[in-house]
């Protein structure tokens, strides 16, 4: 028998891997509360997101609360009285970097109580939703997966019914973790929300009444739409519903909508440029074991660099020589994202007394796309 201490390390496991996928797709809105976003700052930083709660100034700083806590609101207009639907971006200033083109807009001392100056806070010590809209929230008047992600407490520890695509063991990465309550813990989407289902075996019955049972795996069941009734529960952060035995069924898709967010803007930053060099432009007598260090003003796309990086020794140094081949200079690169430099490694030492040019050609990219400007170094090999 499989323990569900497994199954659950399996689900975490599908989560990053999915996760991985869905992250490089962009970015959907997620119906959310603020326990589930408290708890999991990492997987909300930079998505889309609504959630429901009061907005008011504590502290000189606009937020939004709940019964489960609060989170800093940044909203140029005005927000209605009483309960508001909130939506915004999630960010997590310590997962940004001090240079991020999002945050230049901004006054970080004025704007999150932070001195840009002292240590870069680290993830989840400084979190805001940059909102885009502030609206007063409409309560429903039946329980879905939406209403439920958005007013836990309204519908804590109550039976509800609810329909929602199947997503087995959290295969589309919605949720942030796993309950890992019972052996058959699946999820169920609906609009920009989903919720956890336990203690429920993903099988029923057909409309011809033969067996159907739903693999918790199986992309290919994903687009199956299940009804069922269940007790909401809440633990770590997370939702889900505890399912009634014998209430799951085929169904219909609902007919709940949901409106288009308005985007983050974010002014474009400027290209990224190469700021150092090792050896210099120009350098002289460079020995013939040296390596070649670029540094770039800005996080590059390491995806762009291959191909768009050429070696080579000056042709006309070949001819004054008689030469009827230039000899190649063959070498790797490596790219650290980090402090944001380039390494290329030549396989053996370099050509004496020759002139080395290494070009970056056009079509290297920084990360938000913006284009490096082609470049050019050369330098003077000494004969040692």
């Amino acid at each position: 028998m499989v323990s569900v201490s497994n199954h659950a390390a399996f689900a975490a496991f599908a989560l990053i891997v999915v996760s991985a996928v869905v992250l490089a797709q962009p970015a959907t809105r997620r119906a959310t509360n603020l326990a589930t976003l408290l708890a999991y700052p990492g997987f909300f930083h930079g998505r889309p997101i609504v959630i429901v709660g009061k907005v008011g100034i504590d502290k000189d700083q606009l937020r939004v609360s709940d019964d489960n806590g609060s989170i800093h609101l940044i909203f140029k207009g005005t927000a209605p009285d009483g309960l508001d639907e909130v939506r915004g971006e999630f960010w997590d200033i310590g997962r940004m970097k001090p240079d991020d083109i999002r945050l230049s807009t901004y006054d970080l001392r004025a704007t999150f109580k932070m001195d840009p100056e002292a240590p870069w806070p680290r993830p989840g010590d400084v979190t805001a939703i940059i909102a885009t809209a502030v609206a007063p929230a409409v309560m429903p008047a039946q329980p879905s997966i939406r209403a439920i992600a958005l007013n836990p407490s309204r519908y804590l520890d109550q039976k509800v019914a609810i329909t929602g695509q199947f997503s087995g063991r959290n295969l589309l990465g919605e949720m942030p973790d796993a309950p890992g309550k019972s052996r058959y813990d699946f999820v169920l989407r609906s609009a920009d929300a989903a919720i956890w289902i336990i203690n429920m075996r993903p099988r029923m019955k057909d409309a011809n009444g033969k067996d159907l049972e739903l693999g918790l795996d199986a992309r290919i069941d994903t687009g199956r739409w299940l009804a069922l009734r269940g007790t909401v529960q809440q633990g770590r952060g997370l939702l889900w519903l505890d399912a009634e035995a014998g209430s799951l069924s085929l169904a219909r898709p609902p007919t709940e909508t949901t409106t288009a967010d308005e985007p983050i803007r974010v002014p474009a930053g400027p290209p990224p440029e190469v700021i150092f060099s090792a050896p210099t432009a120009d350098e002289t007598d460079v020995s013939m074991t040296t390596t070649v260090r670029i540094q770039f003003s800005r996080d590059i796309d390491p995806a762009t660099l291959k191909g768009r990086i050429r070696v080579g020794y000056l042709q006309s140094q070949s001819v004054e020589r008689g030469e009827p081949v230039t000899p190649t200079a063959d070498f790797t690169f490596q790219y650290a994202g980090a402090n944001r430099v380039l390494d290329l490694r030549f396989a053996k030492p370099l050509e004496r007394f020759r002139t080395l040019k290494v070009d970056l050609l056009d079509g290297i990219l920084g990360t938000d796309g913006q284009a490096l400007k082609p470049w050019t170094l050369a330098f003077a090999l000494g004969g040692a």
